[in-house]
């Protein structure tokens, strides 16, 4: 599989943590790559089944990219997806002392093209250490709240 993934427990509910992820404002609050500078399009709405919104982009250039949520279960998934056809999905799971987070970018539905491209450019490894501080900054903010 043309994956890469993190799981932390995180000390919050899941509805809290989903709330976060379901909100395209919340999403460059907790990128950990970086590259997600603001909202576009969708700021002001919550995500659901087949919403798409935009955002501005930075990975060497600036850019805008138009993405689509293409999994949604309330409380447990989300995932959306963007013209190159890679997935970023969050997988939420209650535990013991919180709730378990997944995050996954997951290229395996892109084309051989796309996939060399992210190999040269080292983004497999890249995309686990921008997962782990994503989810550290997903733990911050949600613990942060009353």
């Amino acid at each position: 599989m043309r994956a890469v993934s993190g799981s932390r427990v995180i000390a919050a509910p899941a509805h809290a943590i989903f709330g976060v992820l379901a909100d395209p404002a919340m999403h460059p609050v907790i990128d950990g790559t970086d590259s997600v500078l603001a909202p576009t399009t969708g700021k002001n709405a919550r995500l659901a089944l087949g919403s798409e919104f935009g955002m501005r982009m930075r990975i060497v250039v600036p850019y805008r990219i138009t993405n689509r949520v293409v999994e949604f279960e309330e409380g447990r998934r989300i995932a959306w997806t963007h013209i190159g056809g890679a997935r970023w999905r969050y997988e939420l799971e209650p535990v013991e002392g919180g709730t378990r987070v997944t995050e996954t970018y997951d290229w395996s539905t892109t084309g051989s093209v796309y996939d060399l491209g992210l190999r040269l450019l080292g983004f497999p490894s890249r995309n686990r250490a921008g997962i782990e501080r994503t989810l550290d900054r997903l733990a911050g903010l949600v613990a942060a709240e009353p």
